[in-house]
Order: C-alpha cells, then structure tokens, then sequence
C-alpha cells in the first residue's frame, strides 16, 4: 500500500491523507473559514510555511507509518522544488519551497521526501488519476483569481498558459504580472475587478445575460480569450481532451467557447477535441499532488528521503514522460 500527503495552495490551503491514490481521511483547511479567499496573500513567506508544515505534521500523525512521499501544489513557475514566480502569490516568488518545508519537517522528526507542483498540473495529474487515463495527454485550465494550465503527463518547460498573449491590443494591460494582452489579463478575477471598477464580475456575466451591451461585449470577449489559448496548445500539441475547472469555472458556457474554436481551428487532424466542465474541488488537485510525489519517489529508490528534495523534481519529469510513452491523445 502507498501512502501520501496531499497539499494544494491557492486561494487558500488544503491538505489530506492518501493511501493507494485515494483521499481516505478528513482534510485540513487553512483559513478554516470557506468565505475567505484572500486569506493568504497577506500571509508572510514564514508564516506559510509554518501554516503547511502544521498540516502538514497533523496528517502525518494519523499514519502509522512514515509515509511514502509528500506532494504540493502550488501556482506559479515551479522548477526544481524553487518558485521562480508566482503573481498571484507573490510573496512566495524566489522560495525554495521544497528545502524550507524538508528543513522544518526535519526538526520535527519528519523526514519523508517534499516534491513541488504547480497547482493546475497537479489537478491535471488528478484527473488522470481519478479517470484511470494515466496514459493519455491531459490537458486542463483552472479558472480563477488567475488563469491556470496544467498537462499530464508532465514534460519539461515553463507551461504558463494564463500567461500566453491572446490579442495585440496595447491597453490589454491587466494581467497581474504586468504583460500586455495575456489571457489572464482578460480572464482572470483580479483583472475583471480592475476592468470594471463598478462592476464585480459576478455582476458583469448576470448583467450580459440581461442583455447588457458593454458586458455583453466583454463575456464575448472573455470566451474568445479562451479559444485563443486553447487553440495555441491544439496547434502546438494536439487535439485531445480539455478540461476546465476552478473557482469561477461557474462563467464559463461551453457552447460559446465551442463556437469561437471552430472559428480558428480548421485542419482536419486538430478537430477531434473535446471539451468537459469539471466542478470545482480540492479532492482532485489533492490526489494529483501526491500522485505526483509518489511517481518521484518510487522510480528513484536510491534517492535518501535526506537529500535535498529541489533535486528530486527533475526526475519527476523524466520519470512521467519515459512510463506514459506512447501518449495517446484521446
């Protein structure tokens, strides 16, 4: 039996036991109250990581053995256990949040292996987890404050597909990160609010729906936004399934965003896509993180649960790519 812990961060913090790929037990939240969403971006560096590794170590203590591996997600750039940006957590930017949390659960008698993931890629490994597709490309986009994309199987490279540029307009400035014309910019909460500044979002789509010029023209525009990254990764990867999921996953109409993409992608080979809405829920990326951990852990049994988990993340990669040859698309 493999046995794992489970840790996502994004708007807030989750954290669960797994045994053989399953969420078995009770999950901790941080803040515990549901109606806070800003809870950590406030929150210094230090006292994040005091917040996961107290979950961190309350979940530990319900195995009764070590357990095989602990996996976390988190949004942003992650290479090699090392946040290299985060815009919408930008206090952990520069963090090697693999050697923080393995040098804290160390002096805290935990000396199991920390693997680091971004958020979206980990609910991507999920899915393919929970649907049994560990060999097929999966492919999702998690719709929130920003706009996440995450692959399974994992391959080496930046994938920030928020951050992708979907028009050449030059006031298109809203993308937290500060680039001009990215599709996080137009789609994500944060950007919506700074747009409208007398309209919240939630406002902006009942408003369009109402027949609302201006937000009408905008919920076009927020859908086309979306076509046009997902027809980037169609044309750059494959056709295949997409998944879309995430906070406010709750605006999105599949038939509207369906439309625009059969406006700009064309070639015969590319058009056997599909597209699935995915409630929200923490359970999916929890089981992704420690999927993800527990393939690390498992191909590299030479690697010591005391070395430095930032080197132990490169073979993640090499590790998903060589056991899932060939991908199937579908």
């Amino acid at each position: 039996m493999s046995t794992a812990i489970g840790v996502v961060m994004t708007e807030h913090i989750v954290a669960g036991p797994l045994e053989d790929q399953r969420l078995t037990g009770k999950t901790l939240r941080y803040p515990e109250n549901t109606d806070e969403h800003d809870a950590l971006v406030a929150l210094p560096s230090g006292e994040l990581i005091e917040v996961l590794v107290d979950k961190i170590a309350a979940l530990a203590g319900t195995f009764k053995d070590p357990v095989d591996a602990i996996g976390v997600a988190v949004p942003g750039v992650v290479r090699h256990g090392v946040i290299e940006d985060s815009p919408n957590l930008v206090q952990i930017k520069g963090m090697r949040l693999a050697d923080e949390l393995t040098k804290v659960l160390s002096a805290r008698g935990i000396s199991t292996p920390v693997y680091i993931a971004n958020d979206a890629d980990a609910i991507a490994a999920g899915v393919a987890a929970t649907r049994g597709q560990m060999n097929k490309l999966t492919r999702v986009w998690t719709i929130g404050n920003g706009i996440g994309y995450g692959r399974w199987p994992y391959v080496e490279g930046v994938w920030e597909g928020g951050h992708v540029t979907v028009t050449l307009d030059p006031k298109e400035r809203f993308c937290g990160c500060g680039g001009v014309g990215h599709l996080e910019g137009i789609m994500g909460y944060r950007a919506m609010r700074m747009r409208f500044l007398d309209l919240e979002p939630e406002e902006v789509f009942a408003q369009a729906k109402q027949g609302d010029t201006r937000c009408r023209e905008f919920v076009d525009l927020w859908h086309r936004a979306l076509a046009a990254g997902t027809a980037s990764f169609i044309h750059l990867a494959g056709p295949g399934r997409f998944y879309f999921t995430g906070h406010n996953v709750g605006f999105l109409e599949l038939p509207v965003l369906r439309g625009h993409l059969e406006a700009m992608v064309k070639m015969s080979p590319l058009l056997s896509y599909s597209l699935e809405i995915l409630s929200p829920d923490d359970e999916t990326a929890l089981i992704g993180a420690g999927v993800s951990a527990l393939a690390a852990s498992r191909f590299w049994p030479g690697i010591s649960s005391s070395a430095s988990a930032a080197h132990r993340c490169a073979p993640v990669q090499t590790w998903a790519s060589a056991w899932i040859t060939p991908c199937s698309p579908r």
